[in-house]
């Protein structure tokens, strides 16, 4: 359908002011707002931050999504190679318990053979770890905005002044006096604002988490076309499309779909567990990777323990032992908009890449990396590198890796 129609002009209400405003409130939206108010409160600089979230539960894909792990920490040699906000945050999604996996060695003073041999990750209670987040947010003064959508950016001489928001109270407009991070995970406000993007063009397999009950045994089955550890119990769909994440009306079928899914797995599973019941599904799709920022600069696999004047962060590979990676602040920004910087699965980075970046620590690093670059520069035509990495090493991130540290 090619129709169109014409509105009036819209006259919206400034209703909010703010110095930073995080548009997305999975774990590097968390990450960046908690980091964007500590750094400003370390500068001298008060922050008055804003964080978007369009659902009413903070966490994204870690909790809304059922991705209820919290990927290694470590290089998978023994070594710690995430600090700072990343490992708090790790620390503070299971305050209340681990609902498996809980990383002995690593917490409780364990020996290098010990670490070497279980890698630093754990399993979390979604529910328990999205209101944590909620409650250390609060006391770190940020504002939070539920059933919050970004709609629109308003542009003036290469920077967002404003940002529409659409939600129970119609449209609402936030002034915006540094910065905006966008951490949607989709790049919706660099695409709405004009920074360059690039959408992940093989798509996204249909997953279909859930929590259920069974045999006196509440767990986590990862089921999905391709990603499920029971194969012969998950042949009941055979759907091979991929989704980019990016139509409503693709959205609605991937999710009506994952639902047929999940029926259909768990009575499967019944031939085995006859009480299993669903307990918990997701309430987002499980989108991997959408769109992302074209940054000043596009980190790509290949670059192991390579080192950049910019450098904001460090981070490990999840999908094997050994590799990595420094965190160049230019993968964070682009050319287009001096006031905008991304974290998350927004970053810059290639395909190879994104896929390393895109879970729940490199969403931490990048977020707390983010937030600080926000409330300590904003203009990103003027960036004081020195003064961000001295708050990030201040703030316990390590900076650097030498190679010879997994030798040792």
């Amino acid at each position: 359908m090619n129709k169109s129609i014409i509105t009036e002009s819209l006259s919206t209400p400034v209703r909010y002011k703010c110095d930073v405003c995080v548009a997305g409130g999975g774990v590097a939206g968390i990450a960046a707002s908690i980091s964007a108010a500590r750094a400003g409160r370390a500068v001298g600089r008060k922050t008055d931050v804003i964080l978007l979230e369009k659902s009413f539960m903070l966490g994204g894909l870690a909790t809304a999504g059922l991705v209820t792990i919290y990927l290694p920490i470590c290089d998978g040699k023994g070594r710690q190679v995430c600090y700072g906000l990343t490992e708090e945050l790790l620390r503070l999604s299971i305050e209340h318990g681990a609902e498996a996996d809980y990383p002995t060695a690593w917490l409780e003073n364990g020996s290098y053979d010990e670490k070497r041999k279980k890698r630093f990750f754990v399993q979390f209670n979604a529910q328990l770890f999205a209101i944590s987040a909620e409650r250390l947010l609060k006391e770190e003064g940020v504002h939070i905005l539920y059933g919050a959508s970004a709609a629109a950016t308003t542009v003036k001489d290469g920077r967002i002044t404003n940002i529409i928001i659409e939600g129970k109270g119609g449209r609402e407009a936030i002034e915006i006096e540094r910065a905006v991070i966008d951490t949607t995970g989709d790049a919706d406000i660099c695409k709405q604002s004009g920074a360059k993007t690039e959408i992940y063009r093989d798509g996204n397999k249909l997953a279909a988490w859930y929590y259920g009950y069974g045999m006196r045994e509440h767990k986590l089955y990862m089921c999905g076309v391709h990603d499920t550890p029971d194969k012969e119990k998950n042949t009941d769909l055979k759907d091979e499309k991929r989704y980019s994440g990016l139509d409503t009306a693709e959205l609605s079928e991937m999710v009506e779909t994952a639902h047929a899914h999940i029926i259909n797995n768990l009575l499967k599973r019944r031939e085995d567990i006859p009480d299993l019941v669903p307990t918990t599904i997701g309430t987002i799709p499980q989108l991997r990777m959408t769109r992302r920022l074209v940054g000043k600069s596009t980190p790509d696999i290949s670059e192991e323990y390579i080192s950049y004047p910019d450098t904001v962060g460090i981070y490990p590979n999840w999908r094997k032992r050994g590799p990595v990676y420094e965190l160049p602040l230019s993968a964070l920004y682009g050319d287009e908009i001096e006031n905008l910087l991304t974290a998350g699965r927004c970053i810059s980075g290639t395909d190879a890449m994104w896929d390393i970046t895109r879970v729940i620590p490199v969403c931490a690093v990048t977020g707390e990396a983010a937030g600080a670059a926000a409330a300590i520069c904003g203009n990103m035509k003027n960036v004081n590198i020195e003064e961000i990495q001295s708050y990030l090493v201040s703030a316990k991130v390590l900076l650097r890796w030498e190679k010879e540290n997994e030798q040792k």
